[in-house]
């Protein structure tokens, strides 16, 4: 979940690694710091919190070099502060490293057998010194890759070394790592969005892998120490994409974005003249898929666990949702006719990743739905749907979420189409409302006013609640979410027909209770189980599409959005519940890009 960068060059790096460290920061905050080689010696400088505080100490001691390391932390082991900070350096080597090393306690009790001392209480510095001890008989490669050795875990490694100054060793097993090239510069980092504003020529290292920089070339390795080759890509876009412009913060961009998001993803994939949805190559024959697995976390798994219930409205195949962290922890009985859907923005979660191995492992077909092509998710899929979001920036994922869901939707569309589960007129029906939704979605995102009106309900509230049944409940489970991720209060989504079932017992006078009621077949059911709230107290804010419900002196307060299909519903009623969390984080003066102990990247377990 941290951010590392190491750039080889013929100027000095500082200001550089700074840069991109600020790029990083959406993966880790607790702390950050660099370690540049100037007189052959080693320049470390860490610091407690943002990395703007590590700007303000280079500020006033610069550090030269023109070789360096630097890491935005998240925490795992050791409290965020000083000591714990990376790089993690003895006097011959330093290092950052993202992931977790497993075996740390019994790597540390074995060096401090030999009356080796440790300055921290994290798990890298064993590599540190496990590194340094190695270096006393071998070169700093072999002494690496002996150090690898003894690791268990997840790690994405930089490394430069005092009597070695023109090197970076980068190592990868389990955390992703990239590799940067420009002109008498070479770069590292934990993804090409650290790297984009010094180049578009990258390569990946793939697991198990090591690469040595210098300033003038990159050479990679195996996990035996042979030379390989690596593909050189080149990276699309430009940096103006991830400016905040006139916005205050990412996050409320990426709302607004979200029309020209779902517009351009529906642009990839469905020929409007031809009225289909061009999602080919299917890795396994659609007409002989016996089940769909869908496999995600968090924000993901909510955009499966809704795609869930299209699928079985619109196709005959059995549909299983699974939490990627728990997958490959139970007794599976694995199927060539069962197509594994991995859902992922960052196409870097390591749980996914883990689950995607496994499939991998008992030979069945997998796909993955992600933001990043590039990911190693995507990379080792043997289909990948791309949801064409842009970089995201924001922790809370927000227009990631609505790219999956309609990448889910058209690939739902086609599969029931090809498989004959639905006619050519009910296809082309669904397409024809597909296309109307970027502008629904844009009217939705005009209800902001009132959306703020909304967030003043919960600047006293101990807690919430959000309801919805059928696909509304996974949208219910997304609003508490976000509202949990931006503003730190508790809150919970639950099928509403649940209530009765031992959550009304938390209903008291004036608790917010957010009640997501589409035009569906569930809609007066749903009403049934609002009233059982507003009888114990509860205060009704009452999301729906349903033009024609009138809104009684016991709804607190009732936003409408704009109907095109059932189907659609989900979709539009999740932009309501984006807003109401950013705005409830805004009165509580939250960081809404960068909330508090999470990441955007989740590459430990």
């Amino acid at each position: 979940m941290c951010g590392i960068i190491g750039i080889a060059s013929n100027k000095p790096v500082s200001i550089n690694i700074i840069n991109s460290l600020k790029k990083l920061e959406y993966r880790g905050y607790d702390s950050a710091g660099l370690a540049t080689l100037a007189n052959d010696n080693i320049n470390e400088k860490k610091c407690s919190g943002r990395v703007e505080e590590l700007e303000k100490i280079l500020f006033k001691t610069p550090s030269k070099g023109n070789i360096g390391i630097g890491h935005v932390r998240w925490a795992t082991h050791g409290v965020p502060n000083v000591v714990n900070a990376h790089p993690h350096s003895s006097e011959q080597v330093s290092v950052v490293h993202n992931g977790i090393i497993e075996n740390s306690d019994e790597i540390k009790k074995e060096l401090e057998s030999k009356g080796i001392k440790f300055k921290s209480q994290t798990d890298t510095e064993v590599v540190t010194l496990l590194i340094t001890e190695a270096l006393k008989e071998n070169n700093p490669l072999d002494s690496v890759f002996k150090t690898l050795k003894k690791l268990k875990g997840s790690f994405a490694l930089g490394i430069i070394f005092k009597n070695f100054s023109n090197i970076i060793i980068g190592a990868r097993r389990g955390s992703p790592l990239a590799v940067g090239y420009s002109k008498e510069e070479n770069y590292i980092g934990s993804d090409s969005y650290a790297l984009k504003s010094m180049t578009n020529k990258i390569s990946y290292l793939d697991d198990g892998e090591l690469c040595v920089l210098t300033k003038d070339e990159v050479n990679f390795y195996d996990s035996n120490l042979k030379k390989v080759n690596k593909k050189i890509l080149t990276m699309s876009g430009s940096e103006a994409s991830i400016d905040k412009g006139e916005y205050k913060h990412f996050m409320f961009k990426e709302i607004v974005e979200q029309p020209d998001t779902v517009r351009n993803c529906i642009d990839e994939y469905v020929d409007s003249l031809k009225k289909n949805i061009n999602i080919l190559n299917f890795p396994i024959k659609p007409e002989s898929i016996n089940k769909i697995v869908l496999i995600g976390c968090g924000t993901a798994y909510n955009s499966c666990l809704t795609a869930k219930y299209w699928f079985e409205e619109l196709t005959s195949i059995d549909i299983e949702i699974d939490i990627a962290s728990e997958f490959r922890y139970r007794k599976l009985k694995f199927n060539s006719n069962n197509l594994y859907i991995f859902v992922s923005q960052s196409g870097e979660t390591a749980d996914t990743a883990a689950a995607l191995e496994l499939c991998k492992k008992n030979n069945v077909k997998t796909c993955s739905i992600v933001n990043v092509i590039e990911s190693t998710i995507a990379r080792n899929s043997d289909w990948v749907l791309p949801i064409h979001a842009g970089i995201e920036i924001g922790v809370a994922s927000t227009k990631a979420f609505l790219g999956q869901l309609t990448v889910l939707y058209m690939m739902c569309l086609k599969l029931a189409f090809i498989r004959k589960d639905i006619d050519e007129n009910t296809y082309v029906k669904n397409i024809s409302n597909l296309k109307k939704l970027p502008d629904a979605i844009k009217k939705c995102i005009k209800s902001e006013s009132d959306v703020q009106l909304m967030a003043k309900e919960f600047i006293s509230a101990k807690g919430s609640m959000f309801l919805g049944r059928g696909s509304s409940f996974p949208i219910a489970l997304e609003g508490a979410l976000k509202l949990k991720e931006l503003s730190y209060l508790h809150a919970e989504g639950y099928p509403a027909g649940e209530m009765k079932h031992g959550p009304l017992a938390l209903i008291e006078e004036g608790l917010p209770v957010i009640v997501i009621a589409p035009k569906d077949k569930y809609f007066e059911k749903t009403i049934s189980n609002m009233q059982e709230v507003i009888a114990r107290g509860g205060k009704i804010l009452f999301i729906t599409d349903n033009k024609k419900e009138s809104l009684n002196e016991n709804i607190r307060f009732g936003l409408r959005v704009p109907h095109i299909d059932n189907f659609l519903s989900p979709i539009l009623l999740t932009l309501p519940l984006q807003m109401l969390a950013y705005h409830v984080a805004l009165l509580k003066n939250c960081d809404v890009d960068k909330p508090r102990n999470l990441a955007k990247s989740v590459t430990v377990e």
